[in-house]
């Protein structure tokens, strides 16, 4: 194989043919782990970049455009709508294509919905801005099924590190971001694009340019290549003359996993969508909203490596509880805190990004835990079509029980029901073999 533009050249997958020795050694695989990872954090960089727009600003356009704060948190609801569908997609053109095309097309449809939503603005076209909206959760689908690449070729009692790097690198995009708001806002009003629409812009450059990092750089393709492995060694250890077994069935604890993941989803989404509206209403500006927004997803991604460690080494139990735990404390202070004060709005929106960071890294080791590498991918994209679909929940009905009672009681709401995580991980302890 040839070199690639701007790198070394790649490591070639081993051609598993079910010999032993023609398995990848440890150290090898390891080489071609580091590669990976080293792609997939320059993609989430970009990523990030590009996820922070709709975080950041697409209530605040949507209220402008419909006129209405109930309907406020539709843009959320619709892209985490569309990265139900983008999820799903990419699952499966991963179990039959591989990460890096399934990836990269993600990223480049995201780029497309952010450019549509910024020719919504300035054709002032609800119907274009809630189809951009939809397409644009396509990078929001893939921002997050890239975590998975960072375990696939990682050893059993790496995996939680091995998905925590790939989050972390989302940090640095989705960080800058927020805090581009204004200076976005002034390039988009220099070339007669609404304000509120110029994070867009940055969101379309960033997505693009990650697909196509992706496209060029992740090779080999470290799922295909993890197949290839699982299936030599399941080869290399059968009965001479034997048929191959079927793939095994997926374990009770990637529901565990996907129930952890969904319930945090729906909690961060719900209470992360009405934040900017209920600072706008007590005056705060956008460079504030940008302040707490961009200290929120520094939260959700930074702890990553920390996070990850936490989960090899005390395990899965615990950390859930602590999810739990860390989301109920960010409702309790998002309700008690004034709407003039910064500050305890910070450390609210910080412990809900903490809390989701603990519980979605956490679910995700327990799905990859509980699945193999045959049926992994689909069972992956199944399961965050299910957190996209909470996170859309989350989204509409944000903005619906803002305007019907109050913020405060929008996130006490939120931090009571994550607290259902803690019995649903004792039942399925009791009842099946999860992972402690």
């Amino acid at each position: 194989m040839s070199g690639e533009p701007g790198g070394s050249p790649p490591v070639d997958p081993p051609v598993v043919t079910g010999t032993h020795a023609q398995l990848p050694s440890e150290a090898e695989q390891a080489q071609v782990h580091r590669r990976t990872l080293t792609v997939v954090v320059i993609s989430q960089i970009l990523g990030g970049a590009g996820l922070a727009a709709g975080i950041s600003v697409g209530a605040l356009l949507a209220e402008d455009m419909l006129g209405s704060q109930g309907l406020s948190g539709l843009p959320t609801g619709l892209f985490t709508l569309g990265s139900a569908l983008a999820a799903y997609l990419v699952g499966r053109s991963t179990h039959r294509l591989g990460r890096r095309l399934g990836l990269a097309h993600g990223f480049l449809a995201g780029g497309l919905g952010a450019f549509g939503v910024v020719l919504a603005a300035v054709a002032d076209s609800v119907p274009l801005l809630f189809v951009s909206l939809f397409v644009y959760g396509s990078g929001t689908a893939t921002n997050l099924q890239a975590r998975y690449a960072g375990s696939d070729l990682a050893p059993e009692h790496r995996r939680g590190f091995g998905t925590s790097i790939a989050m972390v690198a989302t940090t640095v995009g989705a960080v800058a971001g927020p805090n581009l708001i204004e200076p976005m806002g002034v390039v988009a009003g220099a070339v007669g694009v609404p304000a509120l629409a110029g994070p867009f812009i940055l969101s379309g450059a960033a997505y693009g340019a990650a697909g196509v990092v992706l496209f060029i750089f992740l090779r080999p393709d470290p799922y295909l290549l993890a197949t290839r492995i699982a299936a030599g060694r399941l080869a290399a250890s059968a009965v001479p003359g034997s048929t191959p077994g079927p793939v095994p069935t997926v374990g009770a604890g990637a529901w565990v996993g996907a129930t952890v993941m969904v319930l945090t989803q729906l909690v961060m989404v719900a209470v992360m969508t009405m934040t900017p509206v209920h600072m706008r209403a007590h005056g705060h500006d956008l460079g504030a909203v940008g302040v707490v927004i961009g200290a929120h997803i520094a939260a959700m991604w930074l702890p990553s490596p920390i996070t990850g460690v936490l989960v090899d080494r005390l395990g899965r139990t615990p950390m859930v509880v602590a999810a739990g735990v860390t989301l109920l404390g960010a409702g309790v202070v998002a309700a008690l805190a004034p709407g003039d004060s910064l500050g305890l709005l910070i450390l609210a929106l910080v412990l809900l990004g903490l809390g989701w960071n603990v519980g979605l890294l956490t679910g995700t080791t327990l799905v990859v835990d509980a699945t193999d590498p045959r049926n992994r991918a689909r069972t992956q994209g199944t399961i965050d079509v299910l957190v996209a679909l909470a996170g859309a929940g989350g989204g509409v009905s944000s903005g619906l029980v803002l305007a019907a009672s109050s913020y405060q009681a929008l996130a006490l709401g939120g931090g009571l029901l994550s607290l259902t995580l803690v019995p649903v991980l004792l039942w399925a302890r009791a009842r099946h073999a999860v992972p402690a």
